[in-house]
Protein backbone atom coordinates (compact mmCIF):
# COMPACT_ATOMS: atom_id res chain seq x y z
CA UNK A 1 0.00 0.00 0.00
CA UNK A 2 1.39 3.70 -1.46
CA UNK A 3 1.93 6.57 1.74
CA UNK A 4 0.51 9.29 0.86
CA UNK A 5 2.47 12.43 0.45
CA UNK A 6 2.93 14.78 4.10
CA UNK A 7 3.30 18.59 3.47
CA UNK A 8 4.28 19.77 6.32
CA UNK A 9 3.62 23.13 6.76
CA UNK A 10 3.64 26.22 9.37
CA UNK A 11 7.10 26.07 11.64
CA UNK A 12 9.39 23.12 10.20
CA UNK A 13 12.25 23.33 13.15
CA UNK A 14 15.26 22.10 11.70
CA UNK A 15 17.15 23.35 14.42
CA UNK A 16 16.76 25.56 17.86
CA UNK A 17 17.08 28.81 15.99
CA UNK A 18 16.43 27.22 12.59
CA UNK A 19 12.81 26.70 11.17
CA UNK A 20 11.31 26.31 7.33
CA UNK A 21 8.02 27.23 6.54
CA UNK A 22 7.25 23.73 4.82
CA UNK A 23 8.15 19.95 3.58
CA UNK A 24 7.17 16.88 2.46
CA UNK A 25 7.57 13.38 3.31
CA UNK A 26 7.76 11.31 0.31
CA UNK A 27 8.41 7.34 0.11
CA UNK A 28 9.07 8.04 4.18
CA UNK A 29 11.54 10.06 3.72
CA UNK A 30 11.68 14.20 4.23
CA UNK A 31 12.55 16.20 1.43
CA UNK A 32 12.14 20.46 1.56
CA UNK A 33 11.55 20.36 -2.94
CA UNK A 34 8.09 20.30 -3.38
CA UNK A 35 7.21 16.63 -5.48
CA UNK A 36 6.16 17.37 -8.76
CA UNK A 37 4.41 14.02 -9.60
CA UNK A 38 0.71 14.51 -10.79
CA UNK A 39 -2.05 13.13 -8.42
CA UNK A 40 -0.47 12.87 -6.04
CA UNK A 41 -2.48 11.65 -2.67
CA UNK A 42 -1.28 14.74 0.08
CA UNK A 43 -2.33 14.78 3.32
CA UNK A 44 -1.50 17.98 4.77
CA UNK A 45 -0.34 18.73 8.63
CA UNK A 46 0.08 22.07 9.91
CA UNK A 47 2.13 23.17 13.32
CA UNK A 48 4.85 23.21 14.66
CA UNK A 49 7.10 20.14 13.67
CA UNK A 50 9.82 19.11 15.70
CA UNK A 51 11.87 15.61 15.76
CA UNK A 52 10.55 13.11 17.24
CA UNK A 53 11.42 12.38 20.80
CA UNK A 54 14.61 10.69 21.91
CA UNK A 55 14.41 8.84 25.15
CA UNK A 56 17.94 8.19 25.80
CA UNK A 57 17.70 6.07 28.84
CA UNK A 58 14.81 3.11 28.33
CA UNK A 59 14.09 -0.21 28.76
CA UNK A 60 11.58 -2.07 26.65
CA UNK A 61 11.67 -5.41 27.34
CA UNK A 62 12.33 -4.84 31.03
CA UNK A 63 10.10 -5.80 34.38
CA UNK A 64 10.43 -5.59 37.21
CA UNK A 65 11.68 -9.21 37.32
CA UNK A 66 13.90 -8.87 34.70
CA UNK A 67 12.97 -9.61 30.73
CA UNK A 68 9.73 -9.61 29.84
CA UNK A 69 7.85 -11.53 26.88
CA UNK A 70 7.45 -9.61 23.23
CA UNK A 71 3.74 -8.76 23.88
CA UNK A 72 5.08 -6.79 26.80
CA UNK A 73 7.72 -5.72 25.15
CA UNK A 74 5.52 -4.28 22.51
CA UNK A 75 2.92 -2.57 24.59
CA UNK A 76 5.99 -0.65 26.24
CA UNK A 77 7.21 0.56 22.82
CA UNK A 78 3.74 1.31 21.82
CA UNK A 79 3.36 3.47 25.01
CA UNK A 80 6.38 5.50 24.39
CA UNK A 81 5.38 5.93 20.44
CA UNK A 82 2.05 7.00 21.34
CA UNK A 83 3.61 9.49 23.75
CA UNK A 84 5.82 11.14 20.77
CA UNK A 85 9.14 9.38 21.20
CA UNK A 86 10.08 7.81 18.40
CA UNK A 87 14.28 7.37 18.84
CA UNK A 88 15.07 5.25 22.37
CA UNK A 89 18.67 3.87 23.32
CA UNK A 90 17.65 1.18 25.64
CA UNK A 91 20.06 1.43 28.20
CA UNK A 92 20.36 -2.23 29.21
CA UNK A 93 17.82 -5.36 29.48
CA UNK A 94 18.62 -9.22 29.37
CA UNK A 95 16.33 -10.34 26.42
CA UNK A 96 16.44 -10.16 22.54
CA UNK A 97 14.03 -7.23 21.22
CA UNK A 98 15.59 -7.28 17.57
CA UNK A 99 12.57 -8.18 16.20
CA UNK A 100 11.61 -4.67 17.20
CA UNK A 101 13.49 -3.38 14.36
CA UNK A 102 11.49 -5.52 11.75
CA UNK A 103 8.70 -3.53 12.66
CA UNK A 104 7.57 0.19 11.04
CA UNK A 105 5.30 1.05 13.33
CA UNK A 106 7.62 1.10 16.89
CA UNK A 107 10.39 3.38 17.62
CA UNK A 108 14.07 3.08 16.07
CA UNK A 109 15.81 1.17 19.46
CA UNK A 110 19.55 1.81 20.03
CA UNK A 111 20.85 -0.67 22.00
CA UNK A 112 23.52 -1.34 24.85
CA UNK A 113 23.27 -5.05 25.39
CA UNK A 114 22.59 -6.23 29.39
CA UNK A 115 24.04 -4.71 32.64
CA UNK A 116 27.17 -5.38 33.70
CA UNK A 117 27.19 -5.45 37.40
CA UNK A 118 29.32 -6.42 40.41
CA UNK A 119 27.95 -9.71 42.35
CA UNK A 120 25.55 -9.24 44.44
CA UNK A 121 25.28 -5.50 43.50
CA UNK A 122 22.01 -5.12 41.56
CA UNK A 123 18.80 -5.54 40.88
CA UNK A 124 18.25 -9.29 40.42
CA UNK A 125 18.18 -10.86 37.42
CA UNK A 126 18.57 -7.33 35.23
CA UNK A 127 22.67 -7.69 34.78
CA UNK A 128 26.14 -10.05 34.16
CA UNK A 129 26.80 -10.04 38.20
CA UNK A 130 30.83 -10.72 37.54
CA UNK A 131 34.07 -9.49 39.33
CA UNK A 132 36.54 -6.66 37.93
CA UNK A 133 38.97 -9.16 36.50
CA UNK A 134 35.86 -10.16 34.11
CA UNK A 135 34.93 -6.47 33.29
CA UNK A 136 36.99 -5.52 30.02
CA UNK A 137 35.82 -9.06 28.38
CA UNK A 138 31.67 -8.66 29.59
CA UNK A 139 32.32 -5.22 27.72
CA UNK A 140 33.54 -6.64 24.64
CA UNK A 141 30.73 -9.01 24.69
CA UNK A 142 28.21 -6.65 25.35
CA UNK A 143 29.84 -4.27 22.91
CA UNK A 144 28.81 -6.95 20.17
CA UNK A 145 25.73 -7.79 21.38
CA UNK A 146 24.59 -3.73 21.47
CA UNK A 147 24.15 -1.22 19.06
CA UNK A 148 27.30 1.02 19.83
CA UNK A 149 26.86 1.61 23.46
CA UNK A 150 27.75 -0.25 26.94
CA UNK A 151 26.07 -0.12 30.30
CA UNK A 152 27.62 -0.51 33.69
CA UNK A 153 26.89 -0.51 37.06
CA UNK A 154 28.61 1.77 38.67
CA UNK A 155 27.71 2.19 42.24
CA UNK A 156 25.09 0.06 43.89
CA UNK A 157 24.49 -0.39 47.99
CA UNK A 158 27.50 -2.25 49.64
CA UNK A 159 26.57 -4.48 52.23
CA UNK A 160 29.42 -4.42 54.68
CA UNK A 161 29.59 -0.18 54.42
CA UNK A 162 25.62 0.09 54.34
CA UNK A 163 26.04 2.68 51.50
CA UNK A 164 26.01 3.59 47.83
CA UNK A 165 29.70 2.27 47.14
CA UNK A 166 31.65 1.59 43.82
CA UNK A 167 31.56 -1.19 41.80
CA UNK A 168 34.53 -1.41 40.34
CA UNK A 169 38.34 -0.19 41.01
CA UNK A 170 39.92 2.40 38.24
CA UNK A 171 42.34 -0.26 36.86
CA UNK A 172 39.52 -2.41 35.85
CA UNK A 173 37.33 0.25 34.58
CA UNK A 174 40.54 1.49 32.60
CA UNK A 175 41.09 -1.75 30.64
CA UNK A 176 36.53 -1.86 30.58
CA UNK A 177 36.79 1.57 28.82
CA UNK A 178 39.67 0.56 26.34
CA UNK A 179 37.92 -2.67 25.27
CA UNK A 180 34.98 -1.00 24.57
CA UNK A 181 36.67 1.75 22.57
CA UNK A 182 38.51 -0.88 20.14
CA UNK A 183 35.56 -2.18 19.76
CA UNK A 184 33.60 1.35 18.72
CA UNK A 185 31.51 1.11 21.65
CA UNK A 186 31.02 3.63 24.12
CA UNK A 187 30.55 3.06 27.19
CA UNK A 188 27.47 4.95 30.31
CA UNK A 189 26.69 3.71 33.69
CA UNK A 190 24.26 3.88 36.51
CA UNK A 191 25.57 6.04 39.14
CA UNK A 192 23.72 7.78 41.73
CA UNK A 193 26.83 8.91 44.35
CA UNK A 194 29.53 10.68 44.39
CA UNK A 195 32.09 8.54 44.92
CA UNK A 196 32.38 6.14 41.86
CA UNK A 197 32.36 9.07 39.60
CA UNK A 198 35.57 10.45 39.57
CA UNK A 199 37.22 7.16 38.44
CA UNK A 200 34.82 6.32 35.68
CA UNK A 201 35.24 9.71 34.16
CA UNK A 202 39.15 10.19 34.56
CA UNK A 203 39.08 6.53 32.74
CA UNK A 204 37.15 7.60 29.69
CA UNK A 205 33.42 7.15 30.17
CA UNK A 206 31.18 8.69 27.48
CA UNK A 207 28.11 9.18 29.50
CA UNK A 208 26.87 9.00 33.45
CA UNK A 209 23.06 8.26 34.13
CA UNK A 210 21.31 9.95 36.50
CA UNK A 211 24.58 12.05 38.30
CA UNK A 212 23.02 13.16 41.19
CA UNK A 213 26.57 12.65 43.14
CA UNK A 214 28.27 15.11 40.99
CA UNK A 215 30.65 16.99 43.05
CA UNK A 216 33.01 20.44 41.82
CA UNK A 217 35.45 17.90 41.67
CA UNK A 218 33.73 15.39 39.03
CA UNK A 219 31.73 17.97 37.39
CA UNK A 220 35.06 19.83 36.16
CA UNK A 221 36.69 16.14 35.35
CA UNK A 222 33.61 15.88 33.33
CA UNK A 223 33.95 18.81 31.24
CA UNK A 224 37.39 17.80 30.81
CA UNK A 225 36.69 14.70 29.31
CA UNK A 226 33.52 15.34 27.54
CA UNK A 227 31.25 13.42 29.49
CA UNK A 228 27.98 14.12 29.14
CA UNK A 229 25.06 13.26 31.12
CA UNK A 230 21.75 11.60 31.61
CA UNK A 231 19.39 12.87 34.67
CA UNK A 232 16.62 10.99 34.56
CA UNK A 233 14.78 13.53 36.83
CA UNK A 234 11.26 11.31 36.74
CA UNK A 235 13.18 8.55 37.90
CA UNK A 236 15.58 10.53 41.04
CA UNK A 237 12.13 12.37 42.11
CA UNK A 238 11.85 8.73 43.53
CA UNK A 239 14.62 8.80 45.85
CA UNK A 240 12.54 9.37 48.74
CA UNK A 241 10.69 6.09 48.23
CA UNK A 242 13.69 4.42 47.70
CA UNK A 243 15.53 5.25 50.90
CA UNK A 244 12.02 4.15 52.74
CA UNK A 245 12.59 0.94 51.25
CA UNK A 246 16.10 0.49 52.35
CA UNK A 247 15.73 2.02 55.58
CA UNK A 248 15.53 -0.61 58.17
CA UNK A 249 18.54 -2.38 56.68
CA UNK A 250 20.45 0.21 55.43
CA UNK A 251 19.91 3.69 57.04
CA UNK A 252 23.09 5.33 55.59
CA UNK A 253 22.05 4.39 52.48
CA UNK A 254 18.47 5.93 53.28
CA UNK A 255 19.85 9.28 54.28
CA UNK A 256 22.75 9.83 51.34
CA UNK A 257 19.54 8.87 49.17
CA UNK A 258 17.62 11.75 50.58
CA UNK A 259 20.57 14.08 50.65
CA UNK A 260 21.01 13.70 46.51
CA UNK A 261 17.19 14.11 46.05
CA UNK A 262 17.60 17.35 48.01
CA UNK A 263 20.46 18.63 45.59
CA UNK A 264 19.54 16.91 42.97
CA UNK A 265 17.64 20.08 40.66
CA UNK A 266 21.16 22.09 41.95
CA UNK A 267 23.11 19.31 40.66
CA UNK A 268 21.92 19.08 37.21
CA UNK A 269 21.68 22.91 36.83
CA UNK A 270 25.58 23.31 37.87
CA UNK A 271 26.17 21.03 35.12
CA UNK A 272 24.40 22.54 32.85
CA UNK A 273 26.41 25.74 33.81
CA UNK A 274 29.70 24.10 33.38
CA UNK A 275 28.77 22.99 30.26
CA UNK A 276 28.04 19.56 30.41
CA UNK A 277 25.97 18.34 27.55
CA UNK A 278 22.71 17.10 28.87
CA UNK A 279 19.74 14.23 27.46
CA UNK A 280 16.59 13.67 27.81
CA UNK A 281 15.90 10.32 29.87
CA UNK A 282 13.21 8.82 31.71
CA UNK A 283 14.15 5.13 33.40
CA UNK A 284 11.34 3.24 31.93
CA UNK A 285 10.83 -0.10 32.14
CA UNK A 286 11.38 -2.23 35.69
CA UNK A 287 9.45 -0.29 37.76
CA UNK A 288 9.00 3.16 35.86
CA UNK A 289 6.01 3.60 33.01
CA UNK A 290 6.91 4.42 29.58
CA UNK A 291 5.87 7.62 27.88
CA UNK A 292 7.37 10.02 30.25
CA UNK A 293 9.71 11.74 27.57
CA UNK A 294 7.72 14.89 27.81
CA UNK A 295 7.83 14.90 31.45
CA UNK A 296 11.27 14.55 31.52
CA UNK A 297 11.96 17.43 29.44
CA UNK A 298 9.71 19.67 31.76
CA UNK A 299 11.30 18.58 34.50
CA UNK A 300 14.87 19.69 33.24
CA UNK A 301 13.46 23.14 32.20
CA UNK A 302 11.93 23.01 36.15
CA UNK A 303 15.21 22.58 36.84
CA UNK A 304 16.69 25.66 35.26
CA UNK A 305 17.48 24.38 31.84
CA UNK A 306 16.57 26.88 29.36
CA UNK A 307 13.55 25.51 27.01
CA UNK A 308 15.26 25.43 24.00
CA UNK A 309 18.02 23.90 25.53
CA UNK A 310 15.93 21.32 27.24
CA UNK A 311 14.30 20.88 24.35
CA UNK A 312 17.55 19.96 22.42
CA UNK A 313 18.08 17.49 24.84
CA UNK A 314 15.18 14.96 23.42
CA UNK A 315 15.24 16.07 19.92
CA UNK A 316 18.01 17.85 17.56
CA UNK A 317 20.79 17.75 20.19
CA UNK A 318 20.38 13.70 21.42
CA UNK A 319 19.93 12.78 18.16
CA UNK A 320 23.19 14.15 16.77
CA UNK A 321 25.07 12.52 19.85
CA UNK A 322 23.15 9.23 19.45
CA UNK A 323 24.30 9.80 15.35
CA UNK A 324 20.89 9.90 14.42
CA UNK A 325 19.35 12.74 11.46
CA UNK A 326 16.78 15.23 12.99
CA UNK A 327 14.79 17.21 10.02
CA UNK A 328 16.98 16.93 7.74
CA UNK A 329 16.68 16.37 3.62
CA UNK A 330 16.58 12.61 2.93
CA UNK A 331 16.37 11.38 6.32
CA UNK A 332 13.71 9.11 7.48
CA UNK A 333 10.59 11.45 8.57
CA UNK A 334 10.04 10.99 11.99
CA UNK A 335 8.77 13.93 13.75
CA UNK A 336 5.71 15.46 15.54
CA UNK A 337 3.30 17.75 14.58
CA UNK A 338 2.26 20.86 17.67
CA UNK A 339 -0.16 22.80 18.44
CA UNK A 340 2.75 25.71 20.01
CA UNK A 341 5.87 26.57 19.83
CA UNK A 342 7.71 24.19 22.14
CA UNK A 343 10.70 26.39 22.16
CA UNK A 344 8.56 28.74 24.18
CA UNK A 345 6.94 26.21 26.08
CA UNK A 346 7.98 22.32 26.37
CA UNK A 347 4.79 21.58 27.81
CA UNK A 348 3.81 21.24 23.96
CA UNK A 349 5.54 18.07 23.49
CA UNK A 350 2.59 16.26 26.12
CA UNK A 351 -0.35 17.20 23.68
CA UNK A 352 1.02 16.24 19.66
CA UNK A 353 -1.85 16.97 17.22
CA UNK A 354 -0.25 14.09 14.92
CA UNK A 355 2.96 11.56 15.41
CA UNK A 356 4.62 10.96 12.04
CA UNK A 357 6.80 7.48 11.83
CA UNK A 358 9.22 6.18 9.23
CA UNK A 359 6.80 8.87 7.42
CA UNK A 360 3.22 7.61 8.30
CA UNK A 361 1.07 8.90 10.76
CA UNK A 362 0.44 6.67 13.29
CA UNK A 363 -1.07 9.00 16.29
Amino acid sequence: MNRPVLHLRGHVLVGPQDEQAEAWVVGGRLTFEKPTTPGLDVVELVGWVVPGLVDAHCHVGLGPAGAVEPESAEQQARTDRDHGTLLIRDAGQPGDTRWIDEREDLPVIIRAGRHIARSRRYVRGYGHEIEPDQLAAYVVREARRGDGWVKLVGDWIERESGDLAPCWPREALDAAMAAAHAEGARVTAHCFGEECLPDLIASGIDCIEHATGLTDQSRALAVEHGTAIVPTLVNTANFPRFAADGEARFPLYAAHMRALHARREATLAAAYEAGIQVYCGTDAGGLLPHGLAAQEVGALVAAGMPPPAALGAATWAARSWLGRPGLEEGAQADCLVLGSDPRADVAALAHPNRIVLRGRVVA
